[in-house]
């Protein structure tokens, strides 16, 4: 027999529960007026502005070209069909011995953690059936004959969120903790969703704005972003900001730390647990961190170009200024990285040796590989994206947080859906989020250049195909010795096409996988002992990262101490810590600086 529904739920009240409803019906409408107002009021872009239309047309016809190939999935997807109705049946009948046990062999879904969708003969076929309708269509997509391979992935990319939107965690009636949570509230979860959407739509300006976290929880300064220090200088780019000494005293050459512009620093400083750099000043190294601006329409003339002169190429005549001090080590995180490399190479061509040693984190300077971001760069979506950034002036920081979330909507989409609107919950002060929630801009001209000369067209591991105040920009220039670090389950910068890097860089290179993605494998304090690390000590060229995995050594825990023991060969002898201020820069501000805190 099926599952009762449990004791422990208790009946609704039945005057309660209607005036719920109709709050809720209410709400609603309210919704739906606000939502057509908005309709009227914006300006209509194109119906299909990314060509995905196009995509899944050639999907068609090229599975047309081939029906056995659609009758055989569909027969496939049929046999499966019949397999759950026989298991289902012999589990609502009690023969639970010869029948296969739910999620069997199966990775864990966090969407259907809760135990009610095994138990309950009910949820546990809508679960299955959804899994496998899901499953097959994935597969059957991605396996269509005739396709280009960017169309390919195109259409696979843009047939993932359309299942992840299917899945019966999202609906009222298919998800059993939303029923249990309505019927124990009286549908008072039903209102308070409906007020969160109202909020989020408020927030977005018409546009659904999901919160991740709740964003009062945190503040830049206050307790994110807390590592004393002071803001030495600044140009219309970056503020660099000094950090205190904590060690009396501290390596001769100092570290100038380029993060990646499109998102902001403080991931890097997030709370003193987990900040990379208040650990690198307890290690003895004297820190200097560039806070990119948050640009708006007076800086859309920006280019790539002046991201290496008035960012890293200034920071390096101000620690100079600041400390006396002109060999420096350096790190790029992701973009800040790909800057990293272009200017150190502009540097090798010129005769500057002011950075002794690099490391870099999850940075690309290959892309002939660029991960699952690649789906977005095509013509048709390049041209789409530069009339939005010609119109405003910029990129808004809200279109970037949409596609990277898009990378991973059950976690950054789905799951607050069902928290926020369904169960009627506040989403959970968390300092990752309220970091991926403060999004930043992005000037036209440098974004035009960095995603069709990179990433489109691969040029910077073109010898000379690229230019910076004039000079060819050719890798096999960057000769100083290079600590790498990828995520082994980035799929943003995916560790395959960080490793190609090692093919262009000259100088001696230390590669390094770090267990985890994008985030979390850079962000690894050492005391949770969390995650491991790859390591490659053989004196052998490899072609493929995958070649060099199947012969590296695992190391559990965090990757920071191989790290810092590589920098303490790189980074001088020890000299009496700075003191921000101290030396011809005068303090403008306290860290975290001004640049930081403008919001988009």
């Amino acid at each position: 027999m099926a599952n009762k529904i449990p004791d422990d739920i208790p009946v609704p009240d039945a005057v309660e529960f209607s005036q719920n409803m109709a709050k809720v019906a209410e709400q609603s409408q309210r919704l739906v007026t606000e939502f057509l107002e908005n309709q009227k009021s914006g300006t209509q872009g194109p119906v299909d502005p990314v060509n995905v239309g196009e995509a899944f047309m050639e999907m068609t016809r090229n599975m047309m070209a081939h029906p056995e190939k659609v009758v055989q999935a569909q027969m496939d997807l049929w046999q499966s069909y019949v397999e759950l109705w026989q298991s289902t049946a012999q589990r609502m009948l009690g023969k639970t011995d010869n029948a296969a046990a739910p999620d069997a062999g199966k990775k864990r879904d966090k969407r259907f953690k809760d135990e009610e969708w095994n138990e309950n003969e009910i949820f546990n076929f809508i679960k299955e059936s959804y899994l496998l309708t899901s499953a097959w269509m994935t597969e059957t997509v991605g396996n269509v004959e005739g396709m280009d391979e960017k169309t390919a992935k195109k259409v696979d990319f843009y047939a993932r969120p359309f299942v992840d939107a299917l899945s019966p965690s999202n609906f009222l009636m298919t998800n059993p903790v939303v029923l249990k949570e309505t019927l124990a509230t009286n549908g008072q979860n039903l209102v308070k969703g409906l007020e969160n959407v109202l909020k989020d739509l408020e927030r977005g300006k018409g546009k659904l704005n999901i919160s991740m976290t709740d964003m009062d929880a945190f503040e830049v300064g206050r307790n994110v972003a807390t590592t004393p220090g002071k803001v030495v200088m600044q140009t219309d780019l970056m503020q660099l900001i000094q950090y205190e000494p904590v060690t009396k005293q501290v390596h001769q050459r100092p570290l100038l730390i380029s993060p990646p512009w499109i998102n902001k620093y403080y991931i890097l400083d997030l709370q003193p647990k987990n900040s990379f750099i208040k650990w690198c000043t307890e290690q003895g190294l004297t820190v200097f961190v560039m806070s990119w601006v948050n640009p708006d329409e007076k800086l859309s003339d920006k280019t790539f170009e002046d991201y290496m002169n008035e960012g890293i190429l200034a920071a390096l005549d101000g620690i100079e200024q600041a400390t006396g001090e002109r060999e420096v080590t350096a790190i790029g995180y992701c973009l800040g990285g790909t800057l990293m490399a272009t200017t150190l190479a502009y540097m090798g061509a010129i005769g500057d040796d002011r950075i002794k040693a690099c490391t870099f984190f999850t940075a690309q300077v290959e892309f002939s590989e660029p991960g699952e971001l690649g789906v977005f760069i095509d013509d048709e979506q390049l041209t789409h994206l530069e009339q939005m950034m010609e119109e405003k002036g910029y990129l808004d920081g809200s279109e970037m947080a949409s596609s990277f979330n898009m990378l991973r909507a059950n976690d950054l989409i789905w799951s607050f859906v069902v928290n926020n609107y369904l169960m009627g919950k506040d989403p959970f002060p968390f300092d990752l989020l309220f970091w991926n929630s403060d999004a930043t801009r992005m000037p036209p001209k440098m974004h035009s250049f960095y995603l069709r000369e990179m990433y489109q067209n691969n040029k910077l591991v073109q010898p000379g195909a690229l230019k910076m105040n004039g000079v060819g920009i050719d890798l096999s220039n960057v000769k100083v010795p290079v600590y790498m670090q990828a995520g082994k389950d980035d799929h943003i910068a995916p560790y395959q096409s960080v490793f190609k890097a090692t093919k262009y860089f000259k100088g001696n290179t230390r590669f390094m996988l770090a267990g985890s993605g994008h985030i979390a494998g850079v962000v690894n304090p050492p005391e949770p002992q969390k995650y491991q690390y790859w390591t490659n000590d053989k004196r052998k060229k490899y072609d493929t990262a995958d070649e060099w995995l199947a012969e590296a050594t695992e190391t559990p825990g965090s990757w920071w101490p191989d790290w810092i023991k590589w920098m303490g060969k790189h980074s001088g002898k020890k000299v009496p810590a700075r003191v921000p201020g101290d030396g011809k820069l005068e303090v403008l501000e306290d860290a975290p600086g001004s640049y930081v805190k403008v919001r988009s």
